[in-house]
């Protein structure tokens, strides 16, 4: 993300767009905690319901004024105990009143899980996205897969059985290019994609990838693991 020390929160747009965002890069958001700017798909968008609360709105479409958070929810739970998070809605939002709800980080990683999800199960619908060991192994070891993720109660050989077929289809044995183990069980993933005992999935598009890695980036931020996202699936 891009910080510019010189531009106030107050210089935000209603809309949440900054004065000094060119066409040509996109909108650009301020993170009215941390001061950093990035585009809407890095950060998150807190939005104030009509009676008061504050809610999280992921994909941006509540009306009115927004404010955006591209922290992670450790520093976010942090900045809500020292009162942070208060002061900073309350010059976001024009003095209006604010509730924060306790469980606001809670909040935000559903939504951010489900967003997720949402994605996930479009790509299956739009067919760049396979299921199933056997498939996935093939299509990997022929260098079909872009990326390629496991349950979170995935089996540790089934994981790097599938792992060791990306890395030889990928031309990449002997690094550590491996799987994304996703913050969501297998019962999740099935019922999101709408099939049975979903275990390990790939995308054998590279656009698909690039879209799901937007929403699996943004995640992994806010739950402070994006340290974990595998070299070759991010942008």
């Amino acid at each position: 993300m891009r910080t510019s020390p010189n531009e106030t929160v107050d210089s935000v747009r209603q809309d949440g767009t900054e004065p000094g965002a060119s066409a040509k890069e996109g909108p650009v958001r301020r993170c009215i905690l941390s001061g950093e700017r990035a585009g809407p798909d890095q950060l998150v968008r807190l939005a104030l319901s009509p009676d008061g609360m504050i809610a999280p709105d992921i994909r941006a479409k509540a009306p009115g004024r927004g404010a955006w958070i591209g922290i992670s929810r450790t520093d976010l739970e942090a900045a809500m105990a020292k009162g942070r998070l208060k002061g900073a809605l309350a010059r976001a939002f024009k003095g209006a009143k604010a509730a924060v709800p306790d469980d606001l980080g809670a909040q935000i990683e559903a939504a951010l899980v489900r967003a997720t999800l949402d994605r996930l199960g479009l790509e299956a619908r739009g067919g760049s996205l396979l299921a199933g060991s056997d498939r996935i192994a093939e299509a990997a070891r022929r260098g079909r897969v872009h990326a390629l993720y496991h349950a979170a109660d995935a089996g540790a050989d089934g994981n790097a059985k599938l792992d060791q077929a990306w890395r030889v289809g990928s031309d990449a044995e002997g690094s550590s290019l491996k799987g994304l183990v996703l913050p969501v069980d297998r019962a999740s993933l099935s019922m999101a994609l709408g099939r049975e005992n979903v275990v390990h999935i790939a995308l054998t598009d590279a656009k698909a990838a690039a879209r799901v890695d937007l929403f699996l980036g943004r995640l992994l931020h806010f739950t402070g693991a994006a340290g974990e996202l595998p070299a070759a699936m991010k942008t």
